[in-house]
């Protein structure tokens, strides 16, 4: 009997420990990994209000950049960072974001310029801001974003210059077409051509000046994008080899 007795006490006495310690181990990991772990909502919440302020801050930019340009020109030195504020804040923040600091940028435009001006804005260069941040942010190469840009400024220019026959009621082609009619004409006089272009291929080189003037536009933007934001931290597809050639770009 008391063998018994002392077996049963021994066996209490050898799980009491264990049992006792359970809730204090299990208290102890949940803590440490409170502290290794922290909440993804509270991380979100904490980030909503960075982006919101980057967002509007670089929508103002955007915006300040093409009033002050409107105002006082200077020439092709403001015009290449038209897109730039809205790439930075698709880069940093994504889809979105940029969508949002272009519907931003426009509505101050808007408030600021009238509706017109504003319009001007957002097509083409708020939407190329977008396009151009979402292929730099995927990596793509600068033949395609220069390419896409390119389009997306060609046709920005034709709406431009749609909007604006609407507005002022005669069509502004006619004068775009003449000036290159003159140009073609004083070439064809130089070659020793004696024969007149016809109106489609007038149409078709005046096409095709405005897409070259659009693409030597994308390649100055992409050489201030690449300076610019990698000092920012935000940095865009490396250039290709010749390109680092010729601006002695150092990575």
């Amino acid at each position: 009997m008391s063998d018994f007795f002392s077996a049963d006490a021994a066996s209490n006495s050898g799980s009491s420990p264990s049992t006792n310690n359970e809730p204090q181990t299990a208290d102890i990991s949940a803590m440490a990994g409170d502290r290794t772990n922290p909440d993804p909502g509270k991380r979100a919440s904490g980030e909503a209000p960075l982006r919101l302020v980057e967002t509007a801050f670089l929508a103002s930019t955007a915006s300040l950049i093409w009033l002050v340009n409107y105002y006082f020109p200077l020439g092709p030195l403001l015009r290449v960072f038209f897109p730039i504020p809205i790439a930075l804040v698709y880069l940093r923040w994504g889809n979105r974001a940029a969508w949002m600091a272009a519907l931003v940028s426009g509505l101050l435009l808007s408030v600021l310029m009238g509706p017109t001006r504003s319009i001007l804005y957002v097509m083409p260069f708020g939407i190329m801001g977008v396009a151009l941040g979402g292929l730099w942010r995927r990596k793509a190469s600068w033949s395609l974003s220069i390419s896409v840009g390119a389009l997306i400024g060609t046709v920005g220019f034709f709406f431009r210059f749609w909007l604006l026959s609407a507005l002022v009621g005669q069509d502004l082609w006619v004068y775009v077409t003449a000036q290159v009619t003159e140009m073609v004409e004083w070439v064809f006089v130089k070659l020793g051509w004696l024969n007149v272009p016809s109106l489609n291929t007038i149409g078709a080189i005046a096409a095709g000046m405005i897409l070259v003037n659009n693409i030597v536009y994308l390649f100055v933007v992409h050489l201030v994008a690449l300076l610019l934001l990698d000092r920012l931290g935000n940095p865009i597809p490396r250039p290709p080899s010749w390109v680092q050639v010729l601006i002695d770009y150092e990575e």
